[in-house]
């Protein structure tokens, strides 16, 4: 699961669909379904997901693809490849059915695991762990419990990481092995043969990959980057430092691991040391260990490899006594054929540590553990302890130093593949074949008591409490001690005590001991041997680092504790710091951090200077000082530090510190301004709300003091929660105008400034009117123009140019004209004419320019400008009458006023701005001018001077349209011939030229044939109403087919409309004009035969033509055509196309022409035509082809198959006598069913080819004699397997069996099964009977045996054939004849699969057959094959027919059957107690308590049920277990009750007994639950108390548990006749502070003293003098005296003393009176005293804080930043603190 559920749930969601979606389709990645095949392409799907996630995304292979290849591989696979009960490893490995085989729990060794069970064995502890299947596997009697025997235990294992399915053990050795840097890094190295990967999953990457030269046998991560590979002939070691390294060769693998399976790889944390293990099977030497174990040890320093023999080994290390350095040991272990041994050797040996005996000792195995030997190894590094795990799951416990042995036990019936050391336990963690983890280590607790008191090992015991500081052995230590110590042997002594377990003997009074002790001559003194010693050993405690200290100090020796610390052998305290600290402040201050005293750690970091660390510091540590009284000591005594101090306070990152106003008072104190100011600009950069008050501060200190620093501030924009307009004034006295108006809001303060211009910047003051409203603005604009036009107009012109749109022009516009700036107005339209789109601007601006005699700008607006109404631009400009018309001429001329223009140029006399026109500003309009000149009747003489002046390209279609609009195109004659004569190629100049020649008849069609440049549409157009032929001629010129057609049809011109298609060849043209809704194509097709293909001469015309024909569908107008080209002598008559064509043609269109054209024409392809013309239905025509070209497989062909004519082809086939002509009447007779004819016929031609078809066609009709005779010609061509298999079963047909015999003797490659198939099917069993026998296929055979009535020879065949389905079909035919016993023998091999068990009890239930079957499935129980199915039908069959045997056989074989299936059974069967059974066993404990409620006659039992019972998981049941247990078996309901006491709901059973009125059936219940305080439950028993007048008792309960209507029970007691009971009332009102009633009921009782108390327990004055008033009304003076005495606390003196006046009591009330005075006098004396002595400590107390400096290191007690009064900081260096204004804080 991930750390989101709602993710987590929709992910399984969306997998469970996916794998039942694959289901659904029939796919599977189930063992049992598709073999290991499934399971492994499941998990390689996976780790192929995991890669591609990790890789570019790119997939070679789809889901789907994968999904149907194992679905395939599913449905072909035997049955016995597949992972079932029956078939796979089920055939071999012996495995109880209640466990799950290889289940295989991964578990993270390093991290802390769920308790599930554990078990104690003497001192070792022993965790198994298993993992959840669907059966928990028991594993009580798997260990060997020692003596006395212990309960042994196991639980469900719930693992985070866990897998199961099929692995090999050496893989699980090297996954678990890495199990620790497997799961802490989440790098996967996957091996892929010799490809080798590595992936970060939680990156999706990969990390290296390399492609190694040999196959790895064992991997095995050897630390958290690196990798250890064994090949067959060397190690390797690969690492993660980088990404490119490949494999590094480590060392050669000896000769002596040769063919040994490696199943170890060890190495030193250092990888000096490296061992290879590994195993191989002892076959030369029968007398030695039948397992011989080989080992390769080495080293890499030395380079040199040593072999030894043993089976599992280990690295450690230990520290021994006396030794510098610890020891680095090898141990590992051996069995051999004369026994077994552990070995314990030293490596890399350092001087001068003496060396390390080698240790040597026994292994021992139990008699039964002949073949056991070691197969893992790990040592504890706490306790030094050598746990070795042998193949039969015997755990062996050794000391490593001295190698005994400590303990030996069998842990696991299974053997232990793979182990771990397991840090969290000091232990091992290890994994068996049966998927538990266990988990071994010892229990600290108790392993010393066992090793005194059972091995009797004083001094391992001694040496294993010291080195794994364990309890057990204290008083050992403790008398060795003073032994040593009284025989003066100090230095032994001390290296006790510093040994000791637990620092028993580390105390005051040892070292005090060793001080006192005396020094020898000449030696160290015991004290200085005692910590000389503890230093060796590791870290001195609190009392020790002090005693160490203070000489070390004293001696100026600080040198040394720097050391001590660096090494931590010293423990840091606040003392230590205190000692450190008159010496060296900074190693003071090392010693106050690792003893965490923040106040010491913040004086020293101030005194040091080191301000930046104290904050980090206090966060880090939780402490918060005084922050502002060190800050004022800081700021006197080092002002810079004490600036960056207080800034750093302002910006902690969770908030301020300190008050940033108390801050900045320090600082004006100081007078530091430029500090402060630093300080709250830092501090204010957050530019808060709460703020403001700060930022006006800072602000007005820096305007009075420093006004460019506020100027700076206020232009850097920093704030904007100040008082502006206060700031605002400060910064016009200032003289910052530009800061005032960025602060005024008043338009009067805004007006009174602004008018300043020469004092502010003009872009700032631009910009600054984007602050104001339109009204403000145009105000201030105003206000600026009156004041002083001449120096503000430049800015206010930018000013209205920058906010144009924003002010309108309109009011802009208006403006400057009140003051009647034209000036102003054209500049200030100028800036903004060319963004504008308002026609009011741009004409304003033309007017405005107009004005200031800006006529080029009036042109160029006039040019450019889109947006004036050219209407009134062109009357202005007329009447202002400019020298210059060319404005004038640009507004005419574009908005299309050219002939205004003309008449109002030519009016006015002014027509050489016509000639400006046409030749300056635009010579297109040139036609329109002429247009006008005509118009207004213009001398021709004029026109053409024009017309002639003009240099620029103008329109020449528009010129010709306007002159000849008006009729006089011949007035531009002279000018088109000049343009001619001048070299022009303009169309229009031609065409212009073409209309004048057709008008004037000037021979126009030479003009048209032979002029290229004049346009054909344009003229053809013109020509058609003058002249159609003209027409046609530019029509033709110019390819204008549609208008060439169009004027052909109408003036009946098809000849030439004939011609022109033939010579055009376009197939789209042809298409138009052989339309069938064309009315003129017969005219037309007529004339192309007739003229124009006669007269063509070019190929290419004649075919596009042809084709034209051939796809506008005519082909009887193609017929003729070609008749007309090829029958005719023409240059085409040879032409082979077109003799094909008119062939393919007639034989679509006229067939009767077809014999002519055959005989007549001789070039055309025959095959093709005769093709053509048989799929046309003309055989005769193709046959005559054929014949005439000698194809006789094709005429023969045609007959047979279309003319249908056998005979013919008989007689034809006798004429020729070809081999192909008598194979193709073959082929033909037989697919006439002429049989004997057609094998006749494929004899003759020596064909066998057909053979399938023939013999197929034989089968069918019978003719199995022919067909031999077929066969046997085709077999001495042929060597097919179909010949040979259909000859063998024409023997059989025919009953030739003794040609079946030679046959079957001779060489053959028929497929003799399938023949034994067919002859089966059609009951030929003698026949199949030899076929069966010649292969020796015993199913087969078994099963024709049957049918022939030999059923014993039938069972012996299906013993052979091994075969279930033959099995079943021998066994059906056992007991149709009643055969039992061989029907037995067929059985036991059909129930072994689950599968035909249901069907085979079927089958006998149907027969009646009852005592048979139930006696085959008892047989059947001993099977080594025997699943749960045999198990579970004959419990089934057992229920119906033998009830009796029912149970016995449920308890014995409970574990393998399917128990839901048989409660059904019994369920059905009537049987309560055997269902009542199973539901227990099944953990259906509701469904048994039901049954047992419901059927109590037959199934009841108490003890079962009570046992059932609490295990019930609905409640209901409880209840209804009560009410049965009422009606049944009411004096077992207590007993049932005590049971059900922590399930049940206690007010609900009261409720249930309080309705029916039985509570006190019930009384025991109430007293075990009364402690729960239930409000149900006390009223019950209270009323049940009540009843009973036991009034003890009820006190009792309502003191003890108060969960009940206090009130309401108080009421009904004070009713009661009883006086104990009224009592009880006036005690609950009492206790539920109901003081008056508790006293009323009391006086009515007379129970003074009852009252007293009350009183007394009410504190209350008023309660009190009431009772007392009370006493004194009645007289009663002892219950007055009484009253005063015990409610003295509470009477007021004056009060007792009136009463006692009044009614004469001074007798009874002296005694009180003088105690009174006696503790009024006490009062006093103390309070005397107590005034004295904190006078005294005030004044003792004001003379230190004023003498003593804030930071004092002579005193390590002194408060650092905790004295002195509230809002004053104590004296430093003499010097009082500054004031800063304020009082205390």
């Amino acid at each position: 699961m991930s750390d989101e559920p709602e993710k987590s749930i929709e992910t399984f969601l969306l997998t469970a669909s996916a794998v039942g979606m694959l289901f659904k389709r029939g796919s599977t990645i189930s063992a049992a379904e598709g073999g290991c095949q499934a399971e492994v392409g499941a998990v390689k799907a996976v780790t192929a997901a995991q890669l591609s996630m990790a890789s570019d995304g790119v997939y070679s292979v789809t889901l789907d693809e994968a999904i149907e290849a194992m679905r395939l591989t599913a449905q072909d696979m035997s049955v016995k490849y597949k992972e079932t009960s029956l078939s796979g490893l089920a055939r071999t490995v012996k495995i109880p059915l209640s466990v799950p085989a290889w289940s295989f729990a991964v578990i993270d060794a390093g991290a802390e695991l769920e308790k599930c069970g554990e078990v104690k064995v003497n001192f070792v502890k022993l965790t198994i762990r298993v993992k959840a299947t669907e059966q928990q596997t028991q594993t009580n009697n798997l260990l060997i419990p020692p003596s006395p025997p212990d309960t042994l235990s196991s639980r469900c294992f719930h693992d985070h990481h866990g897998c199961s399915g099929h692995f090999e053990t050496h893989s699980l050795l090297r996954t678990f092995a890495a199990l620790k840097s497997w799961c802490s890094a989440r790098v996967y190295f996957i091996p892929a043969g010799r490809t080798l990967q590595i992936f970060n999953i939680d990156a999706k990457q990969k990390v290296k990959s390399h492609v190694n030269n040999e196959d790895i046998v064992f991997w095995k991560w050897v630390s958290d980057n690196t990798i250890g590979m064994v090949t067959e002939t060397a190690v390797y070691h690969w690492t993660l430092s980088d990404a490119t390294s490949p494999p590094q060769k480590i060392f050669d693998r000896h000769p002596t691991l040769t063919g040994a399976q490696i199943i170890n790889y060890r190495v030193t944390p250092d990888e000096k040391w490296l061992v290879l293990i590994g195993i191989s099977g002892n076959s030369t030497n029968p007398s030695a260990f039948k397992v011989k174990g080989s080992m390769q040890l080495y080293s890499r320093e030395r380079g040199v490899s040593q072999p030894i023999e043993g089976h599992a080994a280990s690295f450690a290390e230990i520290k021994q006594d006396g030794h510098q350095k610890p020891t680095k040991l090898f141990t590992f272990a051996v069995r051999t054929a004369t026994g077994a041994k552990l070995h314990v050797v030293e490596i890399d040996h350092t001087a001068p540590d003496p060396p390390f005996v080698k240790k040597a000792v026994d292994v021992y195995f139990p008699p039964e553990a002949t073949n056991d030997f070691p197969v893992a190894m790990q040592v504890s590094k706490k306790h030094g302890i050598v746990y070795l795990v042998t193949k039969y799951g015997f755990i062996h416990l050794y000391d490593l130093e001295s190698g005994a042995c400590v303990y030996m036990n069998r842990i696991s019936g299974e053997t232990i593949f793979v182990t771990a050391e397991h840090d969290a336990t000091n232990g091992i963690i290890g994994v068996n074949k049966k998927g538990q983890v266990l988990s071994v280590n010892v229990d600290e607790q108790t392993i010393i008591p066992y090793i005194l008191t059972t091995l009797n090992n004083t001094e391992l015991a001694f040496k294993l409490a010291s080195r794994g500081n364990l309890p057990g052995a204290d008083d050992l230590y403790i008398q060795q001690y003073q032994n040593l110590f009284q025989a003066g042997q100090f230095g032994e002594a001390a290296k006790v005590a510093a040994n000791s377990p637990r620092g028993i003997l580390r105390t005051v009074q040892v070292i005090e001991s060793f001080k006192q002790a005396p020094t020898p001559p000449g030696g160290l003194s015991p004290i200085l041997q005692y910590f000389g010693i503890l230093l060796e050993k590791g870290e001195l405690n609190h009392l020790e680092s002090l005693e160490l200290a203070r000489p070390v100090l004293q001696q100026g020796r600080k040198q040394l504790l720097e050391k001590w610390l660096k090494e931590n052998k010293l423990t840091c305290s606040e003392e230590l710091g205190d000692i450190v600290r008159l010496h060296d402040m900074t190693l003071a201050l090392s010693v106050y951090l690792r003893a965490n005293v923040p106040n010491k750690v913040i004086a020293c970091f101030a005194e040091t200077g080191q301000i930046d660390k104290i904050v980090l510091y206090s966060k880090k540590v939780g402490h918060s000082p005084d922050y502002v009284a060190l800050l004022q000591h800081i700021m006197r005594t080092n002002p810079e530090k004490g600036a960056e101090f207080a800034t750093q306070l302002v910006n902690d990152e969770t908030g301020p510190l300190v008050d940033v106003e108390r801050v900045v008072d320090i600082f004006m104190s100081q007078n530091m301004i430029q500090p402060a100011t630093s300080f709250l600009l830092d501090a204010l950069k957050d530019n808060k709300p709460e703020q403001g008050p700060l930022q006006t501060r800072l602000l007005e200190m820096n305007l009075v003091h420093a006004p460019q620093v506020a100027d700076a501030i206020l232009g850097n924009e920093m704030f904007s929660h100040y008082d502006r307009p206060r700031i605002a004034n400060l910064c016009e006295k200032a003289g910052l105008l530009q800061r005032a108006l960025e602060h005024y809001e008043d338009l009067a303060d805004i007006k009174r400034a602004i008018v300043h211009t020469t004092t502010l910047q003009p872009d700032w003051l631009v910009n600054y009117f984007s602050r104001l409203t339109t009204e403000q603005s145009m105000a201030c604009l105003n206000e600026m123009l009156r004041v002083n036009i001449r120096q503000n107009l430049q800015v206010v012109i930018q000013i209205a140019t920058k906010y144009s749109d924003i002010l309108g022009p309109v009011k802009l516009i208006e403006m400057f004209e009140s003051y009647k700036s034209f000036e102003g107005l054209y500049y200030y339209l100028g800036s903004v004419v060319n963004l504008s789109e308002d026609s009011e601007v741009h004409f304003k601006y033309i007017q405005a320019a107009t004005r200031t005699g800006q006529i080029r700008e009036v042109e160029r607006i006039c040019r450019e400008s889109n947006y004036y109404n050219p209407e009134k631009v062109k009357n202005f400009l007329k009447e202002a009458k400019l020298s210059d018309q060319l404005p004038l001429i640009i507004v005419c001329d574009r908005f299309d006023f050219v002939h205004d223009l003309v008449l109002y140029l030519y009016q006015n006399g002014l027509t050489k701005f016509i000639e400006v026109y046409v030749q300056r500003v635009n010579s297109v309009r040139t036609p329109q001018v002429v247009g006008g000149l005509l118009d207004v009747d213009c001398d021709e003489t004029t026109i053409k001077g024009l017309l002639a002046s003009v240099t620029g390209n103008f329109p020449i279609d528009e010129l010709v349209h306007e002159v000849e609009e008006r009729n006089r195109l011949k007035l531009i004659l002279p000018w088109l011939e000049a343009r001619v004569q001048a070299g022009s190629q303009d169309t229009a100049v031609f065409n212009a030229l073409a209309k004048i020649y057709i008008d004037s008849n000037n021979n126009p069609e030479q003009f048209l044939k032979e002029n290229n440049l004049y346009e054909p549409l344009v003229v053809g157009k013109f020509c058609e109403k003058r002249d159609p032929y003209l027409a046609y001629i530019a029509y033709a010129k110019g390819l204008c087919d549609d208008e060439l057609i169009a004027i052909t049809n109408d003036n009946s011109m098809f000849k030439q409309q004939a011609r022109y298609l033939v010579k055009r060849r376009q197939p789209e043209l042809w298409a138009q004009v052989l339309v069938h809704d064309n009315v003129h194509r017969r005219q037309l097709i007529d004339q192309i035969i007739a003229t124009s293909l006669p007269e063509c001469t070019d190929p290419d015309d004649v075919s596009v033509t042809v084709k034209s024909f051939l796809q506008a569908d005519l082909p009887i107008e193609l017929i003729e055509l070609l008749e007309k080209i090829i029958i005719e002598p023409s240059p085409f008559s040879d032409n082979k196309n077109l003799q094909n064509l008119l062939l393919l043609t007639a034989i679509r269109a006229d067939k009767g022409k077809v014999v002519g054209y055959i005989n007549k024409l001789q070039n055309y392809d025959a095959g093709e035509i005769a093709k053509i013309a048989t799929d046309h239905g003309l055989y005769e025509e193709a046959l005559t082809i054929y014949k005439k070209y000698d194809q006789f497989a094709m005429a023969i062909n045609v007959l047979v198959e279309h003319i249908v004519s056998i005979d013919r082809g008989l007689d034809f086939a006798n004429k020729v006598n070809r081999p192909e002509v008598w194979s193709r009447l073959a082929k033909a007779q037989l697919d006439g069913l002429r049989i004997k004819d057609s094998i006749d016929s494929y004899i003759k031609a020596e064909d066998p080819s057909n053979f399938v078809e023939v013999i197929e066609i034989s089968n069918h009709a019978g003719k199995h004699d022919d067909l031999v005779r077929f066969l046997q010609m085709a077999r001495k061509s042929l060597r097919e397997p179909k010949i040979d298999t259909e000859l063998a079963y024409a023997y059989a047909k025919t009953d030739r069996l003794h040609d079946m015999e030679d046959f079957l003797a001779m060489t053959n490659v028929a497929d003799i099964l399938e023949v034994g198939e067919k002859c089966f099917e059609d009951e030929l069993y003698q026949a199949a009977k030899l076929l069966f026998t010649s292969i020796s296929n015993w199913a087969r055979l078994a099963t024709t045996l049957i049918y022939l009535g030999e059923n014993q020879a039938a069972v012996e065949s299906a013993r052979k054939a091994g075969n279930t389905q033959v099995w079943k079909q021998v066994h059906a035919a056992c007991i149709e004849k009643a055969e039992f016993r061989l029907a037995q023998i067929c059985g036991l091999n059909i129930i072994v699969h689950a599968e035909e068990l249901n069907a085979l009890i079927s089958m006998y239930e149907r027969r009646g057959h009852f005592e048979e079957v139930v006696s085959l499935l008892e047989a059947g129980l001993s099977l080594e094959r025997a699943h749960m199915g045999i198990f579970t039908e004959l419990s089934i069959l057992l229920s119906k027919y033998r009830p009796a045997k029912l149970l016995e056989h449920l308890k014995l074989f409970v574990a393998r059957i399917n128990i839901p299936k048989v409660i059904k059974a019994t369920e059905k069967a009537h049987l309560w107690p055997e269902l009542v059974f199973l539901y227990i066993k099944y953990d259906e404990f509701d469904n048994a308590a039901l049954a047992m409620i419901e059927r109590s006659a037959d199934a009841w039992e108490h003890n079962q049920f009570k046992d059932v019972i609490v295990r019930a998981a609905n409640v209901e049941i409880y209840y209804k277990a009560l009410t049965f247990y009422l009606q049944e078996q009411p004096t077992l309901l207590t007993d049932l009750l005590t049971v059900l006491i922590p399930r049940i709901d206690h007010s609900r059973v009261v409720r249930v007994f309080r309705q029916i009125d039985h509570i006190p059936l019930i009384r025991s219940y109430l007293i075990a639950v009364q402690h729960l305080n239930i409000e149900a439950v006390n009223d019950a028993y209270n009323d049940l108390l009540i009843e009973e007048e036991d009034y003890k008792t009820l006190r009792d309960s309502i003191d003890s548990f108060d969960n009940f209507n206090n009130i309401s029970l108080a009421q009904r007691l004070e009713k009661h006749q009883l006086l104990e009971f009224r009592r009880l009332a006036a005690h609950l009102y009492k206790k539920n502070k109901r003081w008056e009633e508790s006293i009323s009921l009391s006086k009515q009782d007379r129970l003074f003293k009852d009252a007293m108390i009350t009183a007394a327990t009410s504190a209350s004055t008023e309660v009190a003098e009431d009772l007392l008033t009370y006493f004194v009304d009645i007289g009663n003076k002892e219950c007055f005296a009484a009253l005063l005495f015990i409610c003295f606390d509470l009477l007021r003196s004056d009060v007792v003393e009136e009463l006692s006046w009044q009614h004469g009591l001074n007798d009874f009330y002296m005694p009180y009176r003088i105690q009174v005075q006696r503790s009024l006098v006490d009062k006093l004396f103390a309070l005397e005293i107590e005034v004295r002595e904190r006078s005294k400590k005030d004044a003792q107390k004001e003379q230190v804080e004023s003498e003593a400096p804030i930071i004092n290191p002579g005193f390590g007690s002194t408060l650092l930043l905790t004295n002195g009064f509230p809002g004053q900081a104590p004296p430093m260096n003499g010097m009082p603190p500054a004031m800063t204004g304020f009082g205390g804080f």
